[in-house]
């Protein structure tokens, strides 16, 4: 078999692996607006998740939100010494059913403030169980309810327990799946969704060593909303990845530091319509292998060492 037709093989083989599952029904909207919410906010089966600060949500939130921290959806650190990756299904059900969410549930995830990569993260875990069919995220955040003049509130409320039925889907790729696609040059796209300072290895930031992953793009998380976080338009979003070199329908893969910017990315591919996974190791674990190798990226007005 020619080389070219084998990894033409690969390619779908992954594809078919690795692409969002098939979901019944229609797919709702990736986002919705403060307008939109306001006339669905009494609906019997709406879910409101606010992610933020336990303290602030608990000054003010949107009426009839329940609070989601990071923390409920991450695998300790007794569990694992890597940060912020996925726990447990069984736990998440436990924790998305005290929510009060079910599988007919219509469910919105907002931020408090400025957390928008956080909420990206919910987004990914619910779609990681199948539920992204029935999740959006509010436009703007809590700052867009207020600002189009909608009331907040300090009450809580337990919500009715939920009931879940789901199946983990196949959208966390591992170490082993990027090291098997580089060293086989399997057509797939890698996108680095840090601050270019960290792509480029300027800055190793808190890891052990700087730089990225080789074949990696740099798509820099920030890059996907306005500077008072909504997101920017389908059209301008698609000339991202487009000018980053990934070809539309081409397999992608997200990272970041530890799976938190990369999520941001990972919910901009899905809404564009990318089959996409999530490395959520990331650089954390990528950089603490020291046979993994790392690209560092020179800027041309930095001085290069004189040979010695």
């Amino acid at each position: 078999m020619k080389k070219a037709t084998l990894l033409s093989l690969i390619a779908l083989l992954f594809l078919a692996a690795h692409s969002p599952a098939s979901q019944p029904g229609k797919k709702t909207a990736f986002v919705v607006t403060a307008g939109w919410l306001a006339k669905h906010i009494d609906d019997k089966n709406l879910v409101l998740l606010h992610v933020g600060k336990p303290e602030d949500f608990d000054k003010e939130h949107i009426p009839g939100a329940q609070y989601i921290s990071r923390q409920d959806i991450s695998t300790t650190k007794e569990e694992n010494a890597l940060t912020l990756e996925v726990p447990p299904v069984e736990r998440l059900v436990e924790k998305f059913e005290a929510l009060g969410i079910s599988n007919n549930s219509r469910i919105v995830i907002y931020w408090g403030e400025d957390w928008v990569t956080p909420s990206a993260r919910v987004f990914f875990t619910l779609d990681y169980l199948g539920l992204a069919d029935r999740t959006s995220i509010l436009d703007g955040g809590m700052p867009a309810w207020t600002k189009a003049g909608r009331a907040l509130t300090a009450e809580t409320r337990t919500p009715a327990r939920g009931k879940l039925k789901v199946v983990a889907r196949d959208l966390v790729a591992k170490k082993a799946d990027l090291l098997n696609a580089i060293l086989n040059d399997q057509p797939i796209a890698i996108v680095d969704a840090r601050s270019p300072k960290y792509y480029t290895g300027a800055d190793k930031g808190s890891m052990p060593r700087a730089g990225h992953i080789p074949n990696a793009r740099n798509i820099p998380y920030d890059s996907f909303v306005t500077d008072d976080n909504y997101f920017k338009s389908i059209k301008d979003l698609q000339a991202l990845f487009d000018n980053a070199g990934v070809i539309k329908k081409e397999p992608v893969v997200t990272y970041c530091h530890t799976g938190q910017q990369a999520s941001l990315a990972y919910f901009v591919a899905r809404m564009l319509g990318y089959p996409v996974r999530l490395y959520d190791g990331s650089f954390q674990e990528w950089s603490n292998s020291e046979e993994r190798v790392v690209v560092e990226e020179q800027s041309e007005t930095e001085s290069k060492p004189e040979d010695q």
